[in-house]
């Protein structure tokens, strides 16, 4: 199972709002084939496991377990039901770490593929299973994006200086951070960070694709030269409407009275599974504020600024937290919720 999850975590960036699957087919204590989810739309992990038996083995699949961290599909949407290929393959036994979430879903493919003869075993390593998709599991059940709040700050607790653009992190925090913006489907900032930092908000320090951009602008004073508006990336921005930009900037017509909670159920129905929100101080304080944050991210430098920006406090009863270093700077992640606190071996994944 662990396997699963390793294979799994290859799809992050490239699956949400899916679930990040891993599938490994095991013959007699000998590992047939494996697979995982590579791309939203695309074939899920058991069919690109059973894909890749090479054909010496083709015999060897019906007496062999089937380990996946997440229960089968039982339904059409982009691709057939993996359960009845599951169950056209006829395997001996199914190990699965996690129930589909889906109220809607979950059961259905486990009961079609016992209904065949084949055993089915659920809750192998499942605390870390949901770990894993714990992004998938709060778009399921809390029906809006699973929201990360990041920043950097100083080791005596300030983000920059008001107005200027700061450096504060190194070079290994900061490609770090731009891996987690590859694996976010969105990136928001607000109007005031858009505007002294001019940031590109991509993923240039890492391979990976670029999330979609975000910009809380409901007053509308963001200078049209500001990079999130005059370049070709698509950006959605909760503001009124300006003419005369790129057809790649979407305006939702809302004003500065736009609640935080208003702005992630829009994102929710643009199928945003994750949204990384990166500044300034108001915006994170917001979040924080209204309880509206899954993950807290913070890149604290060993340098003292000695005044400035002050950054947002860690708010009061998270369920859970962690921390490592990389390089000169101290990773630290808050959890919100307590079923997300990964042990030790997982922190390598986040």
């Amino acid at each position: 199972m662990k396997r699963c999850f390793e294979l799994a975590r290859r799809g992050a960036g490239a699956v949400s709002p899916n679930p990040m699957v891993g599938a490994v087919l095991v013959h007699e204590n000998r590992i047939i084939a494996e697979g995982w989810h590579e791309g939203w739309g695309g074939p899920h992990a058991e069919v690109n496991c059973f894909r890749a038996v090479a054909h010496s083995d083709e015999k060897l699949v019906a007496g062999s377990v089937l380990y996946c961290n997440l229960e089968p599909c039982s339904h059409h949407g982009k691709t057939p039901p993996c359960a009845d290929l599951v169950v056209k393959k006829g395997v001996k036994r199914l190990v699965i770490a996690n129930m589909d979430p889906n109220p809607l879903v979950s059961g259905r493919g486990t009961e079609l593929i016992r209904q065949a003869g084949i055993q089915v075993e659920t809750g192998i390593l499942e605390h870390e299973g949901r770990f894993l998709n714990r992004a998938f599991f709060t778009n399921i059940m809390e029906q809006r994006p699973y929201i990360i709040l990041k920043w950097a700050q100083s080791a005596d607790g300030f983000m920059g200086k008001k107005g200027q653009r700061t450096a504060v992190s190194g070079p290994a925090a900061l490609r770090l951070a731009h891996r987690w913006r590859s694996e976010a489907d969105a990136i928001l900032v607000g109007a005031a960070t858009a505007t002294t930092d001019n940031p590109s908000l991509d993923t240039r320090f890492y391979f990976g694709k670029s999330p979609i951009r975000v910009l809380l602008d409901g007053s509308g004073s963001v200078p049209a030269h500001i990079s999130l508006l005059s370049d070709e990336r698509e950006t959605i921005v909760f503001g009124p409407y300006q003419p005369g930009l790129p057809a790649s900037k979407r305006f939702t017509g809302t004003n500065a009275h736009t609640h935080v909670r208003e702005v992630a159920d829009v994102l929710f129905r643009e199928n945003i599974g994750i949204l990384y929100v990166e500044g300034g101080p108001q915006v994170l304080e917001q979040f924080v504020r209204e309880g509206l944050w899954d993950e807290i991210r913070i890149l604290e430098s060993r340098q003292t600024l000695g005044g400035g920006v002050k950054a947002p406090s860690i708010p009061e009863g998270t369920a859970g937290y962690t921390s490592f270093e990389i390089s000169a700077d101290l990773v630290k992640i808050c959890f919100r919720q307590s079923a997300y606190i990964p042990d030790n071996s997982n922190i390598s994944v986040l």
